[in-house]
């Protein structure tokens, strides 16, 4: 039998990423161990890990982003275009993209996840054109992302942004918006509208209970109470997706939505502000490759 030749793996790391200082000499061994030749390249900036895809990517026959949700959403428009396969070892906070997928939070196991080779077609969300996998937000995930220190976030993670979130409830205001789905129309008040691919956002939170990251739509919902405290009743409703449930929380699911303000107003994209309304939300069906494992209901059959 032949000898196979090893697999080009470019990966992508992001120092400034809550676990980026961890060594990551272990990760490159244990890829290496599993047949991967690794070239590492470090970005400092968001933007550049596109353009290093895009640059690199005749040399690799696969992308390994460590990083956080924010630095895989910057990757995927490229990922897509290279057509390579992404591989994901989680270094951010929250990193809800590992979640939905039940990729390990341990560095060594998610790189063997990488080396097994098993691939996930799953969908990508786009706002105005710029990419998200788990949830893009208007309200108050993005007065939260505006108000996070990079410093409480890196020393504190989820602790961090709980800090950060008190502080936005103390100020934060209703908004009115227009959700157009389908070309109807729908006027709202609200505290925030977020629009869901994926499954976990939020550090653990579930955008839909059914949500999948590969069932081909996008899951929308409204915050209109009057009194926002209340959402302290609910938060167990959020972690489970079943916060539709609540007459103060307007659901929809669609493959596109528009959203229009008075004003134009941020959008946050799985932690990072990337544009502003009005938002043109669609999803893109199994639109790149990810190394995962199985689904839990076929891992229990072997």
């Amino acid at each position: 039998m032949s000898k196979l030749a090893k697999r080009r793996a470019l990966l992508l790391l992001n120092p400034k990423a809550r676990r980026g200082q961890e060594l990551i000499a272990p990760i490159v061994e244990r890829l290496e161990r599993g047949r991967l030749s690794v070239t590492v390249e470090k970005f400092e900036a968001l933007p550049e890990i596109a353009r290093d895809i895009v640059r690199l990517r005749q040399t690799a026959d696969l992308v390994v982003v460590c990083g956080g949700d924010g630095s895989l959403s910057a990757a995927a428009m490229a990922v897509v275009e290279s057509r390579l396969p992404m591989g994901i070892i989680p270094m951010g906070t929250a990193n809800d993209l590992a979640r939905t997928l039940d990729i390990p939070m341990d560095l060594l196991q998610a790189a063997d996840v990488i080396v097994r080779g098993r691939l996930r077609q799953i969908d990508i969300g786009t706002v105005n054109g710029n990419a998200f996998f788990n949830v893009a937000s208007i309200g108050l995930s993005t007065e939260l992302a505006k108000g996070l220190d990079p410093t409480l976030k890196k020393r504190f993670g989820r602790l961090g942004y709980a800090l950060a979130a008190v502080k936005v409830l103390t100020r934060a205001t209703r908004f009115h918006a227009k959700i157009i789905e389908k070309g109807a129309s729908t006027d709202v008040e609200t505290y925030q509208i977020a629009v869901g691919n994926g499954r976990h956002y939020g550090g653990g939170n579930v955008v839909e209970e059914t949500a999948e990251i590969d069932d081909g739509h996008l899951d929308l919902y409204s915050l209109e109470m009057t009194n926002l405290w209340k959402l302290a009743l609910m938060l167990r409703s959020f972690r489970s997706g079943r916060h539709g449930a609540w007459r103060e929380v307007r659901t929809a699911r669609c493959v596109e939505f528009d959203i229009e303000t008075e004003k134009p107003m941020p959008v946050n994209t799985d932690g990072e502000i990337v544009t502003s309304t009005p938002a043109h939300f669609k999803v893109h069906p199994k639109a790149i490759s990810v190394f995962a494992p199985p689904p839990v209901d076929d891992a229990d059959l072997h």
